[in-house]
């Protein structure tokens, strides 16, 4: 692309920032993120526009943003050690930015896990994307990756094989987890409206120092262990984690860590949580959980009211995690224990946006998950 048309077109996203911080482009939802881009019929000719929308911990993820187009036309991942061109592993392996689309809707089978270089968007909107059935994500040692309007789940653990991570590199990886999405000291991630289930492992871990993430306008469902936010709580490295968890939604079939966090700083604000079985927010080694504006519906069984529990510690340790429920809504006799100070200060390193109203929980997530959009209509 001419250097002058991509100036041209920052200058025009310039514009448009502006506008919305005045208020002029809101379609009224009450969703900040959506706001920001769903109002336009004319997506698909800016797709682009999107990496303006991000917010919290994850803001500056710019993906591929001034990069070129990359178009997916071929679903198949014959040989991860040299991928054709056409493919997402060839895609996604490459070193320049690129906003990466599909041409028609299609279910990926990977071989083995999808080794991902730094500035690079998958946008799936427009066609109806899978991943599913073999390996999944893998952000690792990588900076300013988005994630947007895919449909991941069955991801099942591959390796103990060579696999290609940029155009000039391939080695040697070991077995995976069978996460979902495993994000691995990366930093400036941002996973947004994808549809996840029924993993091997996490359907989302961050995990090694990875930091400033941003999780939203997810829908996940059919799923034990959610969201693993923190390696171990012996690696203290974590302890500079930021995690913004918001606009999700938590759906049937999920058990447990929706998320699980260790050591840093995590702001969960008006996610929707409909289904757990054993709880909802967990952690343990000290992390800090700012929890506002959302709705908990417990489920029916009496010992599973509670939303938060805090692992491998006694009550005399815990009593100092700063974990507090700020203007969340418990349905069916839910209930957030509380711990650590009353103050707003502690939790300034882990307030990243600010809480609609948990009364608007219900219209801010009705659309989680990968979208349905066509060209010339609003997604």
């Amino acid at each position: 692309m001419p250097h002058t048309e991509l100036v041209a077109q920052d200058v025009h996203r310039r514009i448009n920032a502006s506008r919305r911080n005045l208020g002029y482009l809101s379609c009224g939802t009450g969703n900040p993120i959506d706001d920001c881009w769903r109002c336009d019929p004319n997506w698909d000719k800016n797709r682009q526009r999107l990496a303006d929308c991000a917010i919290g911990f994850g803001k500056d993820a710019a993906g591929g943003r001034n990069g070129r187009i990359y178009v997916v036309s071929d679903s198949g991942d014959d040989d991860p050690v040299n991928p054709k061109p056409g493919t997402l592993r060839h895609a996604v392996i490459q070193e320049e930015p690129l906003w990466i689309i599909f041409n028609r809707d299609m279910v990926i089978n990977l071989k083995q896990e999808l080794i991902m270089n730094s500035f690079k968007t998958i946008d799936g909107r427009g066609a109806s994307v899978h991943i599913a059935g073999g390996g999944c994500i893998t952000l690792h040692y990588v900076n300013s990756v988005i994630i947007h309007g895919i449909h991941i789940h069955d991801c099942k653990p591959t390796g103990n094989a060579e696999i290609r991570d940029s155009p000039t590199h391939s080695g040697f990886w070991t077995v995976s987890d069978g996460d979902g999405i495993s994000i691995f000291n990366s930093k400036h991630i941002w996973v947004d409206h994808c549809s996840l289930s029924n993993c091997h492992d996490g359907l989302i871990d961050a995990v090694h120092g990875s930091t400033a993430i941003t999780i939203s306008n997810n829908y996940m469902t059919h799923h034990d262990k959610v969201m693993l936010l923190g390696h171990s709580d012996e690696y203290t490295q974590d302890r500079e984690m930021q995690v913004t968890v918001a606009f999700n939604h938590f759906g049937e079939g999920l058990v447990q860590r929706m998320p699980r966090c260790r050591h840093g700083y995590f702001h969960v604000v008006n996610n929707d949580y409909t289904h757990w079985e054993m709880y909802a927010i967990g952690g343990s080694a000290g992390p800090t959980i700012n929890s506002e504006g959302n709705r908990f519906l417990a489920p029916d069984n009496r010992a599973s009211k509670e939303v938060t529990k805090r692992e491998e510690a006694p009550e005399g340790e815990w009593r100092n995690w700063n974990w507090r429920s700020e203007g969340d809504l418990f349905l069916n006799g839910a209930f957030f224990t509380q711990s650590g100070a009353a103050s707003a200060s502690p939790y300034a390193r882990a307030s990243s946006l600010s809480a609609r109203p948990s009364s608007l929980v219900g219209s801010i997530t009705i659309s989680s998950g990968a979208l349905i959009c066509r060209k010339g209509t609003r997604c």
